[in-house]
């Protein structure tokens, strides 16, 4: 027995080597392929990679490429949504269950009915340990099926490097639709700001940029709305941003000559913005006319800031920079009056110095170069044949009268090409004359164009933009001074929890009034004006007289409001 027990364990003890021979081998013979696949690996050159629209594949290869390991790696995942709401139950449906559970349920039944009551919720995903902390690329697809259509990239709370960001650089433009980049919480630096506002153009999809909670001592905001920024929206809430960061935002918003043409929401909601960052971004809406809402809520401005809010939202003195841009636009556009001052007509020339005159000089001068040549010619010739010289004295006298002819044909050409210049001089001014009026004008879209409008050429059709420039617009002299209308393009002001008192409340008041009068004179403006304005949370009491009446303009203004009924305010009072 005993040597039966000891044959049967050495039998098993073999069994048991042989297979950690096997993985050894296996192990081995792994680690040396791998080995020798990490030998080839540096001798060759690897080749450039092309992009496939495929953001996930796309943003894989480059991190491998960049000698990040897998598990470094972030994950791209498809952004998790709020579960739908369910339908209510039927009552026909529960009268059947009711019905069939009347009946006493099978043990295999009952097993089935416990294992239903203990399955989770759907209204969460369980996730491995530490899972829920590792950095993640959520998008958002057209289509699912279709990995090319992400038209949305949300990156939360893990920073955003140099190196990252130039994985993005080569990733994001080739997605074709691609239009909302939204970040938190990113920790970005100056340079990758910069990196970013350097590569963001060339993603023309892309109109809407969230960076939230992300703080940068350097504040190079400024950077994302520059003159090649084809952002439409751009939110920097919470982000610490002082009035340093602020006073380039408003240079960026618009200077004398330059000026921001596709942002149209800023929000700057949720930072250390004072009045001096306030009066900046005010500076900067005095030449921009295409910013549609502006929040400043949450901040540190008070009545200074909201004084020179007002100011630029009703009317303005040009200064004396703006004058001489003004004076410039005007003489580049130009006007009836400079041109014939500058340019008399060929008319006035003719008069002044007829075309004759000059022709008959020019004529004297051929005349006798040609006499000149008819002398030599006749003393190289015989003195014997005098009927020879008679003939030739004969045809001189012909050639003179020819010339004459000449003299009166070459003042009749003359005249001609005098009034052909003149009829394109003339038609010239036609055509500036067309771009002036075109410029004066500023809702030209419902007309229909005419033969006239089609002969100007596209190089004149950018000149026709400038009537946008407020720097154009009709001017109020007061003062020794040049007032123009101010911004009424802003339709959405947000100041709520400030620091602004009644004093504020009173410049914003006279703004939004003012506003109201432009509105009453022309029939339908293009710019309506401040249609909806947020003012909670400031240093003034609700009973105050001038923040009731400014709310009773501001209702009458909103877009949403609608006023009761007669019949449901009696209906209220009859309850009440």
């Amino acid at each position: 027995m005993s040597s039966s027990t000891s044959s049967s364990g050495s039998v098993v003890k073999k069994v048991k080597m042989g297979k950690r021979v096997e993985k050894m081998l296996k192990d081995k013979g792994g680690s040396t392929s791998g080995q020798d696949n990490g030998d080839d690996d540096p001798n060759k050159t690897p080749e450039p990679y092309i992009c496939t629209g495929i953001f996930e594949a796309d943003f894989t290869e480059f991190c491998r490429r960049n000698l990040l390991k897998d598990n470094e790696i972030p994950a791209v995942v498809i952004r998790p949504k709020p579960p739908c709401a369910q339908a209510p139950p039927d009552n026909k449906s529960k009268d059947s269950k009711d019905s069939n559970t009347s009946k006493d349920p099978t043990p295999d039944e009952g097993v089935d009915a416990a294992n239903q009551e203990e399955a989770p919720p759907k209204t969460y995903v369980t996730k491995d340990k530490y899972a829920y902390f590792r950095p993640v690329v959520q998008v958002e697809m057209e289509n699912e099926d279709k990995p090319t259509t992400v038209t949305e990239i949300y990156i939360r709370g893990w920073k955003i490097d140099s190196l990252m960001v130039g994985i993005f650089k080569q990733c994001w433009p080739i997605i074709e639709k691609l239009s909302v980049v939204n970040l938190w919480n990113v920790n970005l630096s100056e340079d990758v700001v910069k990196e970013f506002a350097s590569f963001l153009p060339q993603c023309q999809n892309l109109k809407t940029l969230v960076i939230d909670g992300t703080w940068c001592p350097e504040e190079p905001w400024s950077l994302l709305i520059g003159e090649d920024s084809l952002l439409t929206s751009l939110s920097l809430r919470n982000n610490g941003i002082t009035d340093k960061g602020a006073v380039m935002i408003g240079k960026a918003l618009s200077t004398v000559k330059s000026s921001n043409k596709n942002l149209v929401s800023l929000n700057l909601s949720g930072n250390k913005i004072t009045d001096v960052g306030a009066v900046a971004i005010a500076n900067g809406l005095r030449m921009n006319r295409v910013l549609l809402s502006l929040s400043l809520a949450n901040n540190n401005v008070s009545d200074e800031g909201a004084k020179k809010l007002g100011e630029v939202l009703s009317r303005f003195p040009l200064t004396h920079e703006e004058v001489v841009e003004r004076r410039k636009l005007l003489s580049e556009k130009g006007s009836p009056d400079q041109g014939l001052l500058k340019s008399p007509p060929p008319s006035r020339r003719d008069r002044d110095r007829p075309g004759s005159v000059r022709s008959s000089s020019h004529m004297d001068k051929t005349d006798k170069k040609r006499d000149k040549s008819s002398k030599k010619k006749d003393t190289k010739r015989s003195e014997k044949d005098k009927d020879d010289a008679r003939s030739n004295r004969s045809s001189a006298d012909g050639r003179k009268g020819e010339k004459e002819d000449g003299k009166s044909s070459k003042t009749d050409a003359k005249k001609d090409k005098d009034d052909t210049t003149k009829g394109k001089k003339e038609d010239k001014w036609k055509k500036a004359s067309f771009v002036a009026d075109t410029m004066s004008t500023k809702t030209s879209k419902g007309k229909k164009t005419s033969s006239k409008d089609k002969r100007v050429p596209e190089s004149d059709s950018p000149e026709i933009l400038e009537a946008i420039n407020p720097l154009l617009e009709q001017v109020e002299s007061m003062d020794n001074q040049l007032w123009i209308p101010g911004n009424r393009c802003l339709i959405n002001l947000n100041l709520s929890r400030n620091k602004i008192t009644d004093t504020g409340m009173k410049g914003l008041l006279l703004a939004v009034q003012y506003q109201i009068t432009l509105l009453n004179l022309a029939p339908s403006p293009a710019m309506k004006g401040i249609l909806r304005m947020s003012l909670t949370g400031n240093d003034v009491k609700k009973t105050d007289e001038t923040y009731v009446k400014l709310q009773e303009v501001l209702l009458a203004r909103d877009p949403y409001y609608k006023p009761p009924e007669k019949g449901e305010g009696d209906n209220q009072s009859l309850a009440g």
